[in-house]
C-alpha cells in the first residue's frame, strides 16, 4: 500500500521507473531461486512439476492474449492491463506460498514472508508507476493497489487453510506453478516495460542488485 501511495503522490520519471522495474525483476528472480526451485527440487516429483509448470506458462500466455488486444472502438485501456492483471495472479500466488510457508514452520514462513514482501514492495511500485505513467488518475492508482494488497492477503488465507492438504506432487504442481508465472512477469512484463526507456548502467545494475539483496537477506535469516 505504501508503494502505491508514494508512486500515486510522487511519481517517478521514466528512468527512475526503469530502474524500480530492474530491481523488482532481480527480487523476483532471487525469490524463485532462493525459495521456490529449493523446495521444488526437494519434492522430486516431475508429473506434478511439468504438469504446473504447463500451467502457470499456459495461464500466463492466455493473460497475455485476453489483455493484448486492442481495445473496442471508443474505450479507454493505457496499455497497462497486461501488467496489472500479471502482476495481481502474481499477488495471488505470493499470498498462497505465505501461508504454506507458515503451514511448514515459524521460522519458514517469516523468511517466505520477508523476501516475497520486498518483493511485492517493489512490484507495486513498478505497476504503479506505470500507471501513473499511463495517465491513470491518482484514485486509480490508489485502487488498484489496495485491490492487489486485498489479493495478496486473500491468497495467504486461502494457502494457510489449504496447506495442510499440500504436499508431495500436489506441492510440487504448486511451486511449479508458481515458478512459471514470476518467471514470466520478469521476462515478459517487468523487462519489456523497463526496456521501453533507454537502458543505462545503472538501471541494468539494478537488477543485480535487486537479486543480490534478497539473497543476502535470505542468508542473514
Amino acid at each position: 500500500m505504501l508503494g502505491g501511495v508514494v508512486a500515486a503522490f510522487r511519481p517517478p520519471g521514466r528512468r527512475l521507473q526503469s530502474v524500480i522495474q530492474h530491481f523488482a525483476g532481480g527480487v523476483v528472480f532471487a525469490a524463485v531461486a532462493g525459495e521456490l526451485l529449493p523446495e521444488l527440487m526437494y519434492e522430486a516429483a516431475a508429473i506434478p512439476t511439468i504438469i504446473g509448470f504447463a500451467v502457470g506458462v499456459g495461464l500466463m500466455l492466455g493473460v497475455k492474449k485476453l489483455t493484448e488486444g486492442g481495445p473496442a472502438e471508443g474505450a479507454d485501456d493505457d496499455g497497462t492491463r497486461g501488467l496489472v492483471t500479471t502482476v495481481a495472479i502474481d499477488m495471488v500466488i505470493d499470498g498462497l506460498l505465505v501461508g504454506v510457508g507458515f503451514a511448514a514452520g515459524a521460522e519458514a514462513g517469516l523468511v517466505v514472508t520477508i523476501a516475497l514482501s520486498l518483493e511485492v514492495l517493489f512490484l507495486v511500485l513498478a505497476t504503479a508507476a506505470a500507471l501513473v505513467g499511463a495517465g491513470a488518475s491518482r484514485g486509480r492508482v490508489l485502487a488498484t493497489t489496495a485491490g492487489l494488497t486485498a489479493l495478496l492477503l486473500a491468497g495467504a488465507v486461502g494457502g494457510t487453510l489449504a496447506a495442510g492438504a499440500l504436499s508431495g506432487g500436489a506441492l510440487a504442481g504448486l511451486l511449479a506453478f508458481g515458478v512459471a508465472a514470476l518467471l514470466y512477469l520478469v521476462t515478459e512484463e517487468l523487462l519489456v516495460e523497463a526496456h521501453e526507456t533507454e537502458d543505462t548502467p545503472l538501471a541494468t545494475a539494478t537488477f543485480f542488485a535487486g537479486f543480490l539483496a534478497l539473497l543476502l537477506l535470505e542468508m542473514a535469516l
